[in-house]
């Protein structure tokens, strides 16, 4: 069984702020399998379920980020799951706006509520997959992290949010390696997606501008002598 954990803020003062991604993404990832997260367990909103014939339970800690740890251990201790089969997701200042990190282990950076699960869990050896927000640039980070998605930033975080779900989908069902070969994504590569789907979509305005093409004589097959 995998635990698959979104990190975030309860409350709708949070709901669609820039700290709540794993949140998100958990949301999305239930609704795409029909998992209801409702049950109130191990200081968290729970769901059990199964992605492709796999058992998973979902899980969105209700302790405020700063201590997402606590909820987490207790699932980790009950369920006494090995820590490669937990996965978290969760936003990250740190890296690019709307970009993908899928990592199978590591510290956490700049994100307390990351840093209180590997306090409490007392590893750090377990796949996670990170968000960007891009904060970099700002002097006001707390204000930033806990502040609502513009209109701006939607469509960017929410593809990246579709494809943090799809990721821990494919966690679970491939392993975390083929994720991160599947989902990594660097802002130059952002940009190329953009470009080819811009093009994609041109391209059968440009054929119709066109018109069908005239026949060439010169183009028909040549009759066999007799």
């Amino acid at each position: 069984m995998h635990i698959i954990v979104g990190l975030g803020n309860p409350g709708k003062k949070y709901e669609l702020t820039r700290h709540n991604m794993g949140f998100l993404a958990l949301d999305l990832l239930a609704e795409k399998y029909g998992i209801k997260v409702d049950r109130l367990k191990f200081k968290a909103l729970t769901g059990e379920g199964r992605i492709e014939g796999k058992k998973v339970i979902l899980v969105k800690p209700q302790t405020y980020m700063n201590l997402s740890g606590e909820s987490v251990r207790d699932v980790v201790n009950f369920y006494k799951e090995p820590l490669e089969n937990l996965i978290v997701i969760y936003d990250d200042i740190d890296i690019a706006e709307g970009t993908l990190r899928i990592r199978p282990r590591g510290s956490s950076g700049t994100h307390n509520g990351m840093r209180n699960v590997i306090y409490l869990l007392g590893d750090d050896d377990f796949p996670r997959i990170r968000v960007g927000i891009g904060g970099e640039r700002q002097t006001d980070l707390i204000n930033y992290v806990t502040g609502r998605v513009t209109e701006g930033e939607a469509d960017l975080l929410w593809d990246a949010l579709n494809k943090a779900a799809d990721a821990a989908s494919d966690i679970v069902i491939n392993g975390v390696e083929h994720a991160m070969q599947t989902f990594n994504i660097k802002p130059g590569r952002l940009k190329k997606e953009k470009e080819s789907q811009e093009e994609a979509s041109a391209e059968p305005e440009e054929a119709a501008a066109e018109g069908p093409a005239e026949n060439d004589p010169s183009d028909a097959a040549e009759t066999p002598g007799e």
